[in-house]
C-alpha cells in the first residue's frame, strides 16, 4: 500500500469511527432522554415523592345547606344557599371565589362564544342564568362582606376580615333563581314526555371554587369539555316540588314517610331486601296519585342528604316509573339501586333491566377496588347521553341492551373516578375518562358471565388514529382538544395505557396493589397527574418514566419489528428493532417445526441505548415462526413486521 493509499484509508477509517460513534451517541442520547425521570420532584410537605399525601397536605372544605322550590309552570328554580367553608390551608383568604355554571347559558358567556357555529355536544341554551340576590359572607355571626363580582361563570367576594390560615371558617349566603335550560350542554336539563315533563338537575346551586397547594384559586371558566374540581362535604339539601312529582337525588331520603304512600313504603322495604327489581310506581301507576301519594294536593318537600361528597343533583317528574333492589356492597354493607324513566324507556330490551345494571355495576366496582360508599345509585332516564354525579346518573332515556348497559356502567364507574377520587376534571380529563373506560372493560367482562361484549383490548382497530397527522397527546386539556379527538384521548387511549400496564407490562398482581394504592391513598383528596405516576412507581417497584412520558404527554407510536431470524452457533440470534416512538418490553412466541412453542419476554430496558437488539434464543430445535405480541394487545401501527418469516403475516 502506497503512503498516500495509507494516509487515505486512515482519514477514512477514522471518520467511519467518528460517524459511527455520532450516530450511536445520537441515539443514545434520544434514548436517555426517553427513560430519564419524568415529571420528577423530590417531594414536600404536602405530596411526596413516594406518591403519597404529605405530613402536611391539606385542602379546603365546604358544607351546603340548601333549600330549593321546583315551579314546573315557569320551568325554573328557586332558592337559598349557605356554604360552612373551612380554610386548612396554611395562608388567610383576603378573597373568596365561587363557580356560577348557570351563567353558561347566557348569550355573552364565554362557553357560548366559544361554541362552533353548527353548534357540538355542549351547545346550550342561551336564554339563562343566575339571579342572585342577598350575597352575603358571615364570619363569627357579624356580617364581613356584601361586596361581589361576577365575571361570566365565576364570583369573587371580596372580604372585609379574610378567612383565617389552619381551620378559619366563614359561611357564604344568597338567594338565587334561574330558568331551567332544555338544552344543558348534554349533562342538564328539562325534557318533554307524553306523561309529562323530566327535569334533570345538576350545575344548578352556587359553588365556591377550590384553593389547593397547586394552583391557589382554580378558576378557569365552565366552556364545554372540561367537567368539574369541587371540594368535599357534606350536603344537606330540601326540595319541594307539587305533589304529583317524584324526586330523586344524591345521598339517603331522610323522610320518606312524609313524602311517599304506605304503599310505596311497603314496596321501598321489599326492594332493599330484594336481589331482584321491585316496582315502586309501576307503569300503570304513574298517574294514580291516590296510590302513590301521601296527599293529592300542594307541595311536598323531599329531604336528602349526602355526606363526603363533592356535588349534589336531583331529578324529578310527574312521568316517572320507579323501581329498586339491593346492593351488596360487601363487608355486610347494602344499598339501594334504583331508576327512573317514563313509560316511553321500558322493556326488558330497555329502561326495565336499568336497575338490574346499576346493581351489577356499582357491586362490581365495590367488590374489586374500592367500597361504595353512598346508600343509593339512582339511573335517571333522560334526554341527557350520560352524565355522573355522586350517586346519581343522568343516560339517555333511548339507550337500550349494549348501548344502556355501557353508559349506565361507565356513568356510575365515575363514582371512583371522580367522585371518590377527587381529580381535577377541568383540566385532566384521562384521570376520570380514561381511569373509568380502563375500568368498565373489567366491569363488562365480568356483567353476566360476558353477556355484552368488552373491546378494550382491541386496540389495533384504531391505528388509523394512531397514525392520523391530526391526533393530540392525552395530557391536551380538554376544553382545548379537538373536539374529534376527545373520545380518544380522554376516554380510550388513557383506558388502553392502563389496560397495558396490567396485563403487558407490570401484570395484574403488581398493577392491582398500585392501583388500589392510589385509589386508597387520595379517596376524597385531590390528587395530581404526578401522584399517580410516583404511586405506580413505587408500589410497583418499577420505575415508568418512559412510559408515563410517551404514552400521556407524548404523541408518538409503537411499532416493534423482527428484523431478522438467523442460525447462530446451533442457536438463533432474533435481530429486533424499535422503529417507533415509543419502546415497549418485547412478548415473542416462538413456534417450532415439531409445532411446539416457547413465549420470551424482553424487558422495556433492551432499548436503553439504541432501537437495535439482537436476542440469543437457545434450543436445539428448528424455529418455523416467531411473532411480536401474539395477543395483539399493543396498538402497534404496522403490524406487517411483527412476525417472521413474512408469509406467516395474516392482516
Amino acid at each position: 500500500m502506497s503512503k498516500i493509499m495509507k494516509i487515505s484509508f486512515t482519514i477514512g477509517l477514522m471518520m467511519t469511527m467518528m460517524f459511527s460513534v455520532y450516530s450511536q451517541e445520537e441515539v443514545v442520547e434520544r434514548n436517555q432522554e426517553i427513560f430519564a425521570d419524568f415529571m420528577y420532584q423530590p417531594g414536600n410537605e404536602y405530596r411526596t415523592a413516594s406518591g403519597k399525601p404529605g405530613p402536611k397536605y391539606w385542602q379546603n372544605s365546604a358544607d351546603y345547606k340548601l333549600d330549593v322550590h321546583l315551579d314546573p309552570s315557569a320551568h325554573s328554580i328557586n332558592g337559598h344557599v349557605d356554604i360552612y367553608y373551612t380554610n386548612n390551608s396554611p395562608e388567610e383568604l383576603e378573597f373568596i371565589w365561587l363557580i356560577l355554571e348557570q351563567n353558561r347559558f347566557t348569550p355573552d358567556s364565554k362557553g357560548t362564544l366559544t361554541t362552533p357555529v353548527m353548534g357540538n355536544r355542549y351547545t346550550g341554551d342561551v336564554n339563562g342564568g343566575y339571579q342572585l340576590s342577598n350575597v352575603k359572607v358571615v364570619d363569627d355571626n357579624k356580617t364581613t362582606s356584601t361586596d361581589y363580582s361576577i365575571s361570566d361563570t365565576r364570583m369573587k367576594i371580596n372580604l372585609k376580615d379574610a378567612i383565617p390560615a389552619n381551620g378559619g371558617k366563614a359561611t357564604i349566603s344568597m338567594d338565587f333563581s334561574f330558568t331551567i335550560p332544555q338544552k344543558g350542554m348534554d349533562r342538564m336539563g328539562r325534557m318533554t314526555v307524553e306523561d309529562g315533563e323530566i327535569y334533570a338537575l345538576a350545575q344548578w346551586y352556587p359553588k365556591v371554587a377550590v384553593f389547593d397547594d397547586i394552583q391557589g384559586w382554580n378558576i378557569e371558566p365552565y366552556l364545554g369539555a372540561g367537567e368539574f374540581y369541587l371540594e368535599y362535604g357534606d350536603f344537606d339539601c330540601y326540595i319541594t316540588a307539587p305533589y304529583d312529582q317524584i324526586v330523586v337525588a344524591s345521598g339517603k331520603l331522610m323522610n320518606p314517610k312524609k313524602v311517599l304512600s304506605k304503599t310505596l313504603l311497603d314496596r321501598w322495604e321489599k326492594a332493599a331486601k330484594s336481589d331482584t327489581t321491585v316496582f315502586l310506581i309501576a307503569p300503570d301507576e304513574i298517574k294514580n296519585y291516590d296510590l302513590t301519594r301521601p296527599k293529592t294536593s300542594g307541595t311536598f318537600t323531599w329531604h336528602y342528604q349526602i355526606l363526603n361528597a363533592r356535588d349534589f343533583a336531583f331529578a324529578s317528574s310527574n312521568a316517572f316509573i320507579w323501581d329498586a333492589a339491593k346492593m351488596d356492597l360487601g363487608n355486610n354493607l347494602y344499598g339501594m339501586a334504583q331508576s327512573v324513566y317514563p313509560k316511553e324507556s321500558q322493556g326488558s330490551d330497555g329502561w326495565g333491566r336499568s336497575t338490574e345494571y346499576t346493581k351489577k355495576s356499582i357491586e362490581h366496582y365495590s367488590n374489586k377496588w374500592y367500597t361504595y360508599p353512598y346508600p343509593t345509585a339512582i339511573n335517571v332516564a333522560c334526554h341527557v347521553g350520560g352524565m355522573e354525579y355522586p350517586g346519581v346518573s343522568f343516560c339517555r332515556f333511548q339507550a337500550k341492551n349494549r348501548s344502556l348497559w355501557g353508559v349506565t356502567d361507565h356513568e356510575f364507574g365515575h363514582n371512583w373516578f371522580p367522585m371518590i377520587v377527587g381529580s381535577n376534571e377541568r383540566k385532566y380529563a384521562w384521570m376520570d375518562e380514561g381511569f373509568n373506560t380502563f375500568i368498565n372493560y373489567y366491569s363488562t367482562l365480568d356483567f353476566n358471565d360476558g353477556e355484552y361484549s368488552a373491546t378494550l383490548n382491541r386496540t389495533r382497530q384504531f391505528t388509523s388514529w394512531f397514525n392520523n397527522n391530526s391526533r393530540e397527546p392525552i395530557a391536551t386539556y380538554p376544553d382545548v382538544v379537538q373536539v374529534s379527538n376527545l373520545g380518544m384521548i380522554g376516554y380510550r387511549k388513557p383506558g388502553m395505557g392502563l389496560l397495558l400496564l396490567r396485563e403487558y407490562i407490570l401484570g395484574p398482581e403488581r398493577f392491582d396493589e398500585a392501583f388500589k394504592a392510589y385509589i386508597e391513598r387520595w379517596a376524597y383528596k385531590h390528587p395530581t397527574p404526578n401522584d399517580f405516576f410516583n404511586t405506580i412507581n413505587n408500589v410497583a417497584g418499577e420505575n415508568l418514566s418512559w412510559f408515563w412520558r410517551t404514552w400521556f404527554y407524548g404523541n408518538g407510536n409503537i411499532d416493534l419489528s423482527i428484523q431478522s431470524v438467523n442460525p447462530y452457533k446451533g442457536n438463533y440470534i432474533i435481530q429486533l428493532g424499535n422503529l417507533g416512538e415509543i419502546p415497549m418490553p418485547v412478548l415473542l412466541k416462538i413456534t417450532y417445526e415439531d409445532d411446539s412453542e416457547d413465549t420470551v419476554k424482553l424487558p422495556v430496558e433492551i432499548w436503553q441505548r439504541g432501537n437495535q437488539w439482537n436476542y440469543l434464543h437457545e434450543t436445539d430445535k428448528k424455529i418455523k415462526s416467531v411473532e411480536l405480541d401474539p395477543n395483539k394487545l399493543l396498538p402497534d401501527v404496522n403490524g406487517s413486521n411483527d412476525i417472521w418469516p413474512l408469509q406467516y403475516y395474516k392482516k
